[in-house]
């Protein structure tokens, strides 16, 4: 069974999203093995480039610990995929490897060092979303590919 991270930077406080992340992990688990790893956000103190890099560098050092042999960050400048295109590109990366991490970034998004580790960057959009929410967008997309692969009526 193919192994799937998610790597988050920050936490989920909000009940409701809370909720939508337990039933879209609960409805993958049919198809993948799903591990969650939540990294605590270094919180720049001001809004001083230095600072904001200098916080990011410190979530990569945590980042760092948890990739795997095929990486994927979710990075708004990534290549742009239609959900059918996603799906077929989740096959085709499970021919090839059994596990991949997928990263999504904090408010101010990932260090450049963690975006050159990787193996590929995605947009899921050329709007900027809250980590949070991106959480449950990208797991509600995920589940959506593997109705795809597996030819079962939820996509449309």
């Amino acid at each position: 069974m193919l192994k799937i991270n998610l790597i988050c930077v920050g936490d989920i406080k909000e009940k409701y999203l809370l909720d939508a992340i337990n039933e879209y992990s609960k409805r993958l688990s049919r198809f993948i093995k799903l591990r969650i790893v939540e990294i605590k956000e270094n919180v720049s103190k001001t809004n001083n480039a230095n600072d904001i890099q200098s916080a990011l560098k410190k979530d990569a050092l945590e980042i760092k610990k948890h990739l795997t042999n095929y990486n994927i960050c979710l990075d708004i400048f990534g290549k742009m995929l239609t959900s059918e295109k996603f799906a077929a590109h989740i096959q085709k990366l499970s021919l090839k490897t059994s596990e991949i991490s997928f990263i999504i970034g904090a408010s101010n998004g990932l260090a450049d060092e963690i975006k050159n580790l990787c193996n590929e960057k995605i947009s899921f959009s050329s709007f900027t979303f809250p980590h949070q929410l991106m959480r449950v967008i990208f797991l509600e997309q995920l589940y959506r590919a593997f109705t795809i692969i597996n030819n079962i009526a939820y996509h449309k």
